[in-house]
């Protein structure tokens, strides 16, 4: 075990690689209660039976696909990085495409697995590196960004911080709504927990903020902790039985839309926690493959189960930063997540109000790709700022993308610059265009 993970060469041990995986999950272990809370749309009142996804169904399918994929990442590619179904992504699959395209969740599904195998592809093939030079650095910084301020407005819409307004589309809540406050409330602990570099801060504050809502009468007490791991029947599968109604320009943008971000997200992740961990050798990351190959069967996994797009988490550096430098750590924390399958009856304490806070502050570890950006030339400042500004605006991360690559052929082109744009750029403004005319006829 020790060899096979390389312990001696990369100066680790199973105290600290344990210690590692520990301090990874309780990092990311809010995503078991945020993920069936957003995908099964419980924050939108009067919502028809059906749209939503099962939340029970959900929870086990996040649970499950975490640990498969977190344990392929540390067998294969033998990296300290963990995967879960990624935020970001699950609210762009809840908000965007079904809440606001009105795709079924069963459909969307397919096109989560459809940009799986895609990315299977696309690893075995050895064109990601294509990929990944064809997008322009401003755009991936903007992409992220952008998703950081869409799932804060997902939070603050959630927490009933900003209501509708039909004078001006939107405006601030009820602050002396009891789940408004506990929601704020929320927020300040877990900022606090942050400030002071608490492991699994986030995690911290949905447990405190929890017995907080209990202890005011805000939130129900539950029947009992630990419980039957629920059944995957009401998802499991479903993407299987959907693939005769992906083949729209719709679900397209859609497929290309979780690809993309998840390609990126999963790219962005390993490069920063194993420079952490002090993997990189040359500026290039051993076994890159075998780990992009881990997130894109996670991806495909996950979707068979019954949950968004699964990728690698950056949340890992928290478990490196305790000690965890190989694939041991993520084993540990595979282990783990499979472990809390059986406290599922926690999910009816971790209400919006809980949640809440955990997206909000998520989007603000998330925007800070904006000091990326060269603001000063204004040819880049376009298509960045239309990326990030119309995610939120819009509702919708593939429209943000969508104005993001129109702009930027249009703006390099104009400014002399059409040289270092890349063939895939014009290739995906054709199709970015095409998806704005077929939603103007719809």
């Amino acid at each position: 075990m020790k060899k096979y993970f390389q312990f001696d060469e990369l100066g680790t041990n199973y105290r600290k690689e344990i210690i590692g995986g520990i301090t990874t999950f309780l990092s990311m272990a809010y995503i078991l209660f945020v993920n069936p809370n957003t995908l099964s749309l419980s924050t939108v009142p009067d919502l028809p039976a059906g749209i939503g996804m099962d939340a029970g169904a959900v929870f086990t399918a996040t649970a499950l696909a975490a640990a498969i994929g977190t344990l392929l990442m540390g067998l294969i590619a033998r990296y300290p990085v963990a995967l879960a179904p990624g935020m970001g992504l699950n609210a762009f699959f809840a908000f965007s495409v079904v809440l606001t395209m009105g795709i079924p969740w069963q459909t969307a599904l397919s096109g989560v697995l459809v940009s799986g195998l895609f990315f299977i592809v696309l690893t075995l093939s050895g064109l990601r590196e294509k990929i990944i030079n064809a997008i322009p650095a401003e755009l991936k910084f903007a992409v992220g960004a952008g998703i950081g301020l869409f799932i804060t407005f997902v939070g603050f819409q959630s927490a009933g911080i900003i209501v509708n307004n039909d004078a001006v589309l939107v405006g601030l809540g009820n602050f002396r709504d009891g789940q408004t406050l506990l929601a704020v409330f929320g927020v300040i602990v877990t900022v606090i927990l942050l400030v002071k570099k608490v492991n699994g801060g986030i995690f911290f504050g949905m447990l405190i903020t929890a017995i907080v809502g209990m202890a005011t009468g805000l939130i129900d007490l539950p029947t009992k902790v630990v419980g039957a791991v629920p059944s995957l029947e009401p998802t499991f599968g479903a993407a299987l039985a959907n693939f005769d109604q992906i083949f729209t320009l719709q679900m397209l943008v859609v497929i290309l839309t979780f690809l993309f971000v998840d390609f990126f997200d999963t790219a962005g992740t390993l490069v920063a926690v194993s420079h952490q961990a002090g993997l990189t050798k040359n500026n290039k990351l051993p076994r890159a493959g075998r780990a992009l190959f881990a997130d894109a069967g996670a991806t495909t996994i996950g979707a068979i189960l019954g949950t968004s797009t699964t990728t690698s988490y950056i949340e890992s550096s928290a478990g490196v930063a305790a000690g965890a430098r190989t694939g041991f750590a993520s084993v540990v924390t595979a282990g783990l997540f499979l472990l809390a399958l059986f406290f599922s009856p926690l999910l009816g304490v971790i209400t919006a109000s809980v949640t809440a806070p955990a997206l909000i502050i998520v989007g603000v570890l998330m925007v800070s790709s904006l000091g990326e950006i060269d603001w000063k030339r204004f040819e880049v400042a376009v298509p960045a700022f239309l990326t990030i500004i119309a995610m939120p605006l819009s509702y919708s991360i593939a429209t943000g993308i969508a104005m993001g690559f129109i702009f930027y052929p249009i703006t390099m082109i104009m400014s002399g610059r059409r040289k270092e744009i890349h063939p895939v750029m014009y290739g995906l403004f054709v199709i970015f265009v095409l998806y704005f005319v077929f939603l103007a006829n719809h």
